[in-house]
């Protein structure tokens, strides 16, 4: 939406950028020029300005420079006629004796959005690299990625790939790391930048010139290095050993990445490295940034799945601080379980305690959660906490002891008289499902037990009409004919109500076969029931449940210092699979779209008149001459596709920008009635412009075209792109 006055605003602005008098005064141009920014970074349309500002870059004030050289850079892609103008300003300024304005002018240069761009930064681009002055160099190293991005799947020139690899050796160590990530862009489809030996080495002796940042690169990328002996092994880690001890914590994070690596062979080696670090990483974990801190307690975790007493001599460092926001806190609690021993057993369960009757119904619930799991060793310490807990009468605290003393009894059988103890009068207090279910299971897996342990199920069975959870409702039937097996005399009269309410006025057809599956059952006779629902039960000791074994460092120390011990290993794999398959699905789909409703003569005729839909990858309109366009011409087709969804802006725009369609405006997610408007252009010039109209009620998609140059053969093959787009969005949003 445009601003209100902004007509005015940019008429105004014209005038004093074109005022001899504002020109002559360097300051009062400045200050209109910092007046023209402003209105830009506040959504205010000044491209208007494009040519009186390019005029206001020919001065000898870098601050006024820079500002006009960002405005360029923002609005050349939707005025690139005048920006190939502005071009010949751009490449004279790069010849400039001041290197900060040939850096400056090569930056801004390579940062143009638009077609046909590469042809006149190529040369300025050369020239760059092998200009006298390091911030040239920097700019153009960096401009070479660009360049190869804005080229798209040309060839990759080798020349400029040698020249890189080259100037891996320039003696600024910004260039050196700058070098680095153009390689890695540039030869991304081919493994990225290989690092051989002498590249490894010569990157290992300028470490020591690099910044924090460029040594936390240097050792990504040498990651990647093989070494070939032992020597070379150990020669390595002497050279780097004393950046272990830096102060900086994405130095640390690679290099322990790196060494232990480079020990896989030697796992008293990385068990040194690990207690080597124990001291920063414990700085991490307890910084003031929460991402930092979060950070370090993920892969506190990771080191402890090979060393399960890592940190225990630190566990105080765990601690859980009031300020902290609760993700941090679960995290704390989850290490603090992981370093129970017998010195500090009581320090801890202590410390949890206090957790569990915090204002967060969550933590408190996982902090109940983490003592059931420390239980299942030094289990009478924490029943006492946990039916402490239960005189509570919380709520959320009940359901989440009980819950507790599921698992317990499941796993440790020597506690299930003291947890049978707890349990009368604990149904006054749970009214979530998940505690429902943990109560009726203990009572009637152990409800000989406990004494009143059938009129407690029957007043489950009283109230289930009114119960909306079908899990509860089938946990209850499983309890009740457990314990009818046990006491059958208390239990007849409840289970046959029971049975009867569920087969003939229960709606939820998986209670009903529930409740279907045990009276056939019950037929059959006693001795058929026992024999089916107390036959063997699985044993916990088989460690499927209460834990695995440790792990070596080689399993996760591939994925340290990356995202992965944030996600966890199959959570990112089925991130970064999803993203591969969604681009391969639309790929596809782009592909189909030529098929789809036409004959093989159709298509063959289609390809000798009108040519495939080939859409121009930089085609550009703007709002307003869309809305002009859109104006004049009439609708050419109208078509409605199926559309089950909420409508999702940001992959909309993605997946249309992906088969070339550009996005004009769109509606906020949620807006009704919602609105969509894109374009796209073909090589044969060929315009077309695009209306998605979603109305709330409605299970589909209007989708109105209009055709610049009327083709109806070309129209019905674009028509056939746009539908396989949002039919594949609909399927993978499903």
């Amino acid at each position: 939406m445009p601003y209100s006055g902004s007509e005015e605003i940019v008429k105004e602005l014209r005038r004093s950028l074109c005022n001899p008098n504002v020109q002559a005064d360097r300051l009062r141009c400045r200050n209109v020029v910092l007046r023209v920014i402003r209105y830009m970074s506040q959504g205010l349309d000044v491209s208007g300005l494009f040519m009186e500002m390019v005029k206001a870059g020919a001065t000898l004030d870098i601050v006024q420079k820079k500002l006009v050289y960002l405005y360029m850079c923002t609005y050349a892609a939707l005025k690139p006629n005048l920006a190939l103008l502005a071009i010949n300003t751009l490449r004279k300024d790069c010849t400039d004796p001041n290197p900060m304005v040939r850096g400056l002018a090569l930056r801004s240069m390579c940062s143009f959005r638009m077609p046909g761009i590469s042809e006149y930064i190529q040369q300025p681009v050369l020239n760059g690299l092998r200009d006298k002055a390091s911030y040239v160099r920097r700019a153009a190293v960096l401009g070479c990625a660009k360049m190869q991005t804005l080229q798209g799947d040309t060839e990759i020139d080798g020349a400029v790939v040698n020249e890189l690899y080259a100037m891996l050796r320039d003696p600024d160590p910004i260039v050196m790391v700058n070098c680095l990530r153009a390689l890695e862009e540039i030869l991304k489809h081919e493994g990225g930048v290989v690092i051989n030996k002498p590249i490894a080495h010569h990157l290992l002796n300028r470490m020591k010139d690099l910044d924090h940042w460029g040594q936390s690169e240097v050792l990504a990328y040498l990651v990647r290095y093989k070494t070939r002996t032992e020597d070379e092994v150990f020669t390595i880690l002497n050279v780097l050993d004393g950046f272990l001890k830096s102060s900086q914590p994405n130095v640390v994070m690679a290099t322990t990445k790196l060494f232990l690596l480079l020990s896989e062979d030697f796992p008293h080696v990385q068990i040194d490295i690990l207690e080597r670090v124990k001291g920063p990483l414990l700085a991490i974990c307890t910084s003031e940034c929460h991402e930092l801190c979060f950070l370090g307690l993920c892969h506190a975790r990771e080191i402890l799945r090979s060393s399960p007493g890592h940190f225990s001599g630190h566990y105080k460092k765990f601690f859980c601080m009031y300020s902290e926001p609760n993700y941090i806190k679960y995290q704390k609690m989850e290490i603090l379980r992981e370093l129970v021993n017998d010195e500090n057993v009581q320090q801890i369960l202590e410390e949890l305690q206090t957790y569990c009757t915090d204002v967060s119904v969550e933590l408190a619930q996982m902090a109940i959660l983490n003592i059931g799991r420390i239980a299942r060793t030094y289990s009478e310490r924490c029943l006492v906490i946990l039916k402490g807990l239960l005189g509570l009468k919380q709520e959320h605290i009940t359901s989440a002891v009980i819950q507790t003393f599921h698992d317990l009894v499941w796993l440790c059988p020597q506690c299930t008289a003291n947890v049978c103890q707890a349990l009368p009068g604990c149904e006054e207090n749970i009214q979530d499902s998940e505690g429902k279910q943990a109560l009726i299971w203990l009572l009637g897996m152990h409800g000989e037990q406990v004494p009143n342990a059938p009129y407690i199920l029957e007043e489950f069975v009283d109230s289930v009409k009114m119960e909306t959870s079908a899990a509860v409702k089938m946990e209850l039937i499983t309890a009740m004919v457990r314990l009818f097996l046990s006491r059958p005399a208390e239990c007849q009269d409840v289970l046959g109500r029971l049975l009867y309410y569920v087969i003939e006025e229960e709606l939820d057809m998986a209670v009903r076969d529930r409740g279907l599956l045990y009276y056939r059952l019950l037929q059959q006779g006693i001795e058929e029931v026992k024999r089916v629902v107390c036959g063997p039960k699985s044993d916990p000791s088989l460690d499927v449940i209460s834990g695995q074994a440790n792990e070596a460092v080689s399993a996760w120390s591939k994925g340290f210092n990356t995202l992965i011990p944030i996600y966890g290993r199959e959570q990112w794999d089925r991130l970064t699979a999803q993203k591969g398959d969604s681009l391969e699905i639309l790929q596809g789909s782009a592909v189909k779209a030529n098929e789809i409703d036409t004959k093989p003569e159709q298509r063959e005729e289609m390809s000798r008149d009108s040519g495939s839909v080939s859409l121009l990858t930089s085609a550009h309109l703007s709002p307003e001459q869309f809305e002009e366009r859109w104006t004049l011409l009439e609708a050419a087709k109208v078509v409605t596709v199926d559309w089950h969804k909420d409508s999702c802006p940001d992959a909309i725009q993605t997946a249309f920008q992906f088969v070339h369609i550009q996005l004009v405006a769109i509606s906020r997610a949620g807006v009704q009635p919602w609105k969509a408007y894109l374009f796209a252009k073909n090589e044969t010039g060929s315009l077309f412009l695009i209306e998605l109209l979603t109305v709330k009620g409605k299970r589909d998609m209007q989708i109105t075209v209009k055709q610049a140059n009327s083709n109806e053969q070309l129209l019905n093959n674009f028509i056939a792109i746009v539908k396989s787009v949002i039919q594949t969005l609909g399927e993978t949003k499903g």
